[in-house]
């Protein structure tokens, strides 16, 4: 093993667990476990850069549930700003947006604003940089070296981004700066309610840095930030690494720029840099949650070790393209190991027309991301450009139709996902998985890339190919494997290939859990209020157990001030039991009865069935499916304060 570094300090861990499981969990005790996001962060999110207007971002919603698709959260993106300036609006383009996000919250969904770490310093009398300079929070050129101290007559180090003006950077380590940027939020969120913050551009990027024309040169003087690449060793150490350009420095800022701690310690941006989206979001949630005293979304684009104790993260710029779906499998899987699980991708893609077929096949997918959200952008990355509109109501009937399923099928997993993600808060882990690191003792596992698992139960195998009908889908054969939506055992494991039409997307559910679940709505305000159903998948030993979690979906630190429900289920020897462990969240019993429940894979059906000693009706209450060895419990209506035990005879 060969590390090859061009400066910094090594502190090296080994974490010697037994299963790859176990070593995520060891890693986190060292970088923190996973932030928990609300409820409604779990349900559809929609998102493009290219509104233009305020119009067209209410068209694409109206779409949206006028084709009775749920969704939770709504984006704006930089397109909505005044000129590109964070903290702003377009007052013509988007005038009556705060009206806008206050009809999203009365209709029980949210908003999400985009919020860039570059500053513009020369917009007239702009808030943002005025009050920035008073409280001196830019990244400095050094004393010893201001290549643009002629032009600002002063150390600011100044580059550009989306603003027309040059821009400035705020350093995070430096503790006025956090007040500063807490101060501009919620400032501006007097005037836009948002209810989550994506941040982005903060690697940081700087467009075109060294270049002698830059990309954006037709609208902008012939101007960009260049670095002392030809003698300055740390903009152009002796090593050269696997950059985009020629120089360390290329798209982003100086290598010799400085940042300070406030007690008198400065740092080179060299030896910080791939902290810089980390500070921002330790300055950034804190913030979120004092919008209205709950948990909320921070979502950054640029991660290092330990951001996923306090962000989500999507993966990126991607393309409307067949490979981008496999990408998109991959780096969730990544970043779950990484510690962040509450990640995922563009939604048929970011850059590129997508195409009917390949947005549904992603949207079936992308119901399978912890991150949920279908987003797109501008061709050449610049307004009046747009690539074509891509919100799940846009398509043909059949397609919306197929969208629609895929949502309601996320939608009803919610329950399950939250609990997952709470799981992982409290003891570390994964929230999906690759087939290797599930099954790392079966050679047949170790390779497969398209198929994941959500914890160690369900199995997800998308279609991510153009004009496939049918899926190749690996079922380990040491497990029993059921239909997911059927029930029905799987009696050929290992390698078969299933059927996969337009609107399918195979699931599998392995021997040995119980999955809690609900009924879907238009947005999870509704849904939680829906029955509960229990999904229980019988191993060869007839045993299975599974768990709930559930407080009010908001609130900040409901498990550590025990304001919450835990409930333990458990399949053995014939008997199911349902025990509310941890019961301190009493509002659950107005809001949610348990009114279904399946049992796959029973040895043999029941002659009788007693629920809490009282025998349940075999006219309407149950049914045994012998072909299948299904049984289906239903109108139950079971109160969820009280213990049940269900004995079948």
């Amino acid at each position: 093993l060969t590390y090859r570094t061009i400066g910094g300090i090594f502190d090296i861990f080994v974490f010697a667990g037994t299963t790859p499981e176990q070593v995520i969990r060891q890693y986190q005790s060292v970088i923190g476990k996973p932030y928990f996001p609300p409820y409604w962060g779990f349900g559809f999110q929609l998102c493009r850069y290219g509104y233009n207007s305020l119009d067209n971002m209410k068209a694409a919603m109206y779409r949206t549930l006028n084709a009775s698709i749920p969704i939770d959260v709504h984006y704006g993106d930089i397109d909505y700003f005044h000129n590109r300036l964070d903290f702003t609006w377009n007052p013509v383009d988007f005038q009556g947006i705060p009206e806008y996000i206050d009809w999203l919250h009365s209709n029980d969904m949210k908003f999400i604003t985009m919020i860039d770490p570059a500053i513009d310093s020369e917009a007239p009398n702009y808030p943002a940089f005025v009050e920035g300079q008073k409280a001196d929070v830019w990244i400095k050129w050094p004393e010893r070296r201001n290549l643009q101290f002629n032009e600002t007559g002063n150390r600011n180090i100044l580059g550009y981004v989306w603003p027309d003006g040059k821009t400035a950077f705020p350093d995070y380590f430096y503790p006025s700066t956090n007040e500063w940027w807490r101060t501009q939020v919620l400032e501006y969120r007097k005037k836009i309610k948002f209810d989550g913050i994506w941040i982005d551009m903060n690697e940081p990027a700087n467009f075109d840095t060294n270049r002698i024309k830059p990309w954006n040169w037709n609208r902008t003087e012939v101007w960009n930030l260049k670095c002392p690449v030809e003698d300055e060793i740390l903009d152009n150490p002796p090593y050269k690494t696997a950059i985009c350009g020629d120089y360390i420095s290329d798209k982003t800022l100086c290598m010799i720029s400085e940042q300070r701690d406030g007690r008198g310690k400065t740092y080179n941006h060299y030896d910080i840099h791939n902290l810089y989206g980390w500070s921002e979001t330790v300055a950034t949630l804190p913030v979120a949650r004092a919008l209205e005293n709950r948990r909320s979304i921070v979502i950054s684009r640029s991660t290092f070790p330990s951001s996923g104790a306090i962000s989500g993260h999507w993966l990126g710029d991607n393309t409307a393209d067949w490979k981008h779906l496999k990408y998109n499998i991959i780096g969730m899987l990544e970043f779950n190991l990484f510690g962040i699980p509450y990640n995922g991708a563009d939604i048929c893609g970011f850059f590129a027309d997508t195409t009917e077929e390949m947005c549904q096949r992603w949207m079936q997918l992308g119901a399978f991301n912890p991150f949920f959200r279908n987003h797109n952008g501008y061709k050449f990355g610049y307004e009046g450009n747009a690539f074509r509109d891509q919100d799940p109501g846009v398509f043909s009937a059949p397609a919306v139709a197929s969208n629609r399923r895929a949502v309601e099928l996320r939608y009803t997993l919610i329950p399950h996902l939250y609990t997952l993600f709470h799981r992982v808060h409290v003891s570390g882990g994964t929230v999906v998985r690759s087939m290797a690191h599930e099954f790392p003792t079966i050679p047949d596992c170790w390779s497969l890339d398209e198929q994941f698992l959500w914890d160690s139960s369900l199995l997800i195998a998308p279609v991510i190919y153009e004009n496939h009908r049918t899926k190749y889908v690996y079922l380990p054969p040491s497990e029993r494997w059921y239909d997911f939506y059927t029930g029905e055992e799987m009696k050929t494991l290992g390698n078969i290939t299933v059927p996969a039409p337009l609107d399918f997307l195979p699931l599998y559910l392995r021997g040995g859990a119980i999955i809690p679940q609900q009924q879907s709505a238009m947005n999870t305000v509704q849904s939680r209020k829906n029955p509960l159903f229990l999904t229980v998948a019988l191993d060869n030993n007839q045993y299975a157990q599974g768990n709930l979690f559930w407080d009010d979906g908001e609130s900040i630190d409901t498990y550590e001030h025990s304001v919450y429900n835990d409930f333990a289920f458990s399949y053995k020897s014939r008997r199911l039991s349902i025990e509310p462990w941890t019961y301190k969240y009493p509002q659950m019993g107005n809001d949610v009865k348990l009114e279904d429940i399946k049992i796959y894979g029973m040895d043999r059906a029941p002659s009788r069935i007693l629920w809490n000693r009282q025998e349940l009706s075999a006219t309407n209450q149950w049914a045994f499916d012998s072909a299948k060895n299904v049984l289906t419990m239903t109108k139950l209506a079971l109160d969820v304060t009280k213990s049940h035990t269900f004995v079948f005879l």
